[in-house]
């Protein structure tokens, strides 16, 4: 017995099933063909597409949501959109400097990274 569907091998019909994104600051949305057939990035097109969408306009698009490493003594920081890059930036800049850094992030508690960790 056969694992395809009625149709053969052909896809059914009138389904596009690309992802979009949307920004409401920016008043448009977006499918993510581009990242996903000519960039190849596969799971990573969303991750992709609001990170350059964050160089090019200084904000993400709706729902996501970075986590934000911010130096409590001195006014550098940055935003990433996982917990390990955030923590790892955390880290090296405490190493080099010996200042703190806060992590935030949406769903969680804001977590200090000290010198001494």
């Amino acid at each position: 017995m056969s694992d395809q569907f009625d149709g053969g091998n052909r896809p059914p019909d009138g389904i596009d099933d690309t992802p979009t994104v949307t920004c409401s600051r920016c008043d448009a949305e977006w499918d993510l063909e581009y990242e996903l057939e000519t960039l190849r990035v596969g799971n990573r097109a969303l991750e992709r597409f609001a990170l350059d969408h964050k160089r090019h306009t200084g904000h993400f698009p709706d729902e996501v949501r970075p986590w934000t490493a911010v130096c409590e003594r001195c006014s550098d920081g940055d935003e990433f959109l996982s917990e390990r890059p955030a923590r790892r930036w955390a880290e090296t800049h405490t190493r080099h400097t010996g200042h703190s850094v806060s992590l935030e992030h949406t769903d969680t508690e804001t977590t200090v990274v000290d010198a001494g960790e």
